[in-house]
């Protein structure tokens, strides 16, 4: 069975949980921090949902974007950093057949960086191939590496047994300091069953050919 990884909220616990401390609040004057594997909430009406940040930097037009699982939200939907409540992005676009979705930020609001917790994207690698010990970001199980069975399917998915589960969605998923993918699902059970990990490079290379927000997508340095 395959298993999307998002978290759904109700907006009020989130509230609630930012009263009792749950995260820090930036002020209208701070930049909130985001990077490949930062935790965000994704607002539609008063349904909030918990994913991970895939990776953020400046496409070709010098917009300032980042990219997550696409289940995880719809075109228009608010994106705000884990913690603050303030909105400081949008979902752009959303690539159905590669389960990507493309988040154009608000460049006042945002500081991108390109380490979070123990991973750092320095740029953008190939597909992973069996046996590659590869490691995710999530904003639920934190850093976790595996084996790569590379891509069994001859598709754009590659499977990797690495721990993910319910927020992990989007984590970015590296070889080395290399971004090579996205985690957007496990089979049959959380930190069990394999990953399934989408190719980055084929993802750049849609939302390339679509033009638009985030073409030309560099990672922040």
């Amino acid at each position: 069975m395959r298993r999307l990884l998002t978290t759904t909220l109700a907006v009020s616990a989130v509230l609630a949980s930012l009263a009792l401390g749950g995260g820090g609040h930036a002020s209208a004057a701070e930049r909130v921090v985001l990077g490949g594997g930062s935790g965000i909430v994704l607002t539609q009406g008063d349904q909030q949902t918990l994913c991970s940040l895939t990776v953020i930097g400046n496409d070709s037009e010098n917009r300032l974007v980042g990219l997550t699982a696409g289940h995880c939200g719809d075109v228009g939907d608010a994106v705000a950093a884990e913690g603050d409540s303030e909105s400081v992005g949008r979902i752009a676009t959303v690539l159905p057949t590669y389960d990507t979705a493309v988040i154009e930020f608000d460049a006042a609001r945002v500081a991108p960086v390109s380490m979070v917790g123990s991973t750092t994207i320095a740029g953008i690698g190939d597909p992973a191939r069996l046996a590659d010990t590869v490691c995710k970001q999530g904003r639920t199980t934190g850093s976790s590496c595996g084996f790569s069975y590379g891509d069994l399917l001859h598709s754009h998915q590659i499977f990797a047994q690495m721990c993910v589960n319910s927020g992990d969605s989007g984590a970015p998923v590296v070889l080395g300091t290399s971004l090579v993918g996205m985690v957007n699902a496990y089979l049959v059970a959380p930190c069990v069953g394999p990953a399934v990990i989408t190719d980055i490079v084929a993802v750049l290379g849609e939302i390339d050919r679509a033009g638009g927000p985030g073409a030309g997508l560099r990672p922040a340095a």
